[in-house]
């Protein structure tokens, strides 16, 4: 089962959404600012990826947390912040099964599902 992974009212997962749709891709959503994100998916996404990719260190939610919040992160902190703040997750994750994404380019898509779009 395809998962997309992300926060609803974010505009790039409308993007995500609006090319899984178009190109008529089935996939489960997941809010994670709803539904919350387990330790088990965040480490293993940070195994594959890196936190450094995985950490939204541009967005707000990030920028207003104490500078003490900010520094020495490694893996298990960085995991902690997303836990606590799902927001700070880049965004969206597509988990196909075989691969996960981070971000939207349409291109990545297009060769995660072998389209022409």
């Amino acid at each position: 089962m395809i998962t997309l992974y992300g926060i609803k009212a974010c505009d790039t997962m409308k993007k995500a959404r609006t090319w899984l749709d178009e190109q008529g891709v089935e996939y489960a959503f997941h809010d994670y600012k709803k539904e919350g994100i387990d330790a088990e998916h965040l480490r293993a996404w940070c195994a594959e990826h890196g936190w450094e990719t995985l950490l939204n260190r541009k967005g707000t939610t990030f920028r207003k947390l104490d500078d003490a919040d900010k520094q020495d992160i490694d893996t298990d902190k960085a995991i902690a912040l997303m836990q606590a703040n799902p927001s700070m997750i880049k965004r969206p994750v597509l988990d196909t099964g075989s691969q996960r994404l981070v971000g939207f380019k349409p291109e990545w898509y297009a060769s995660a599902f072998d389209t022409n779009a």
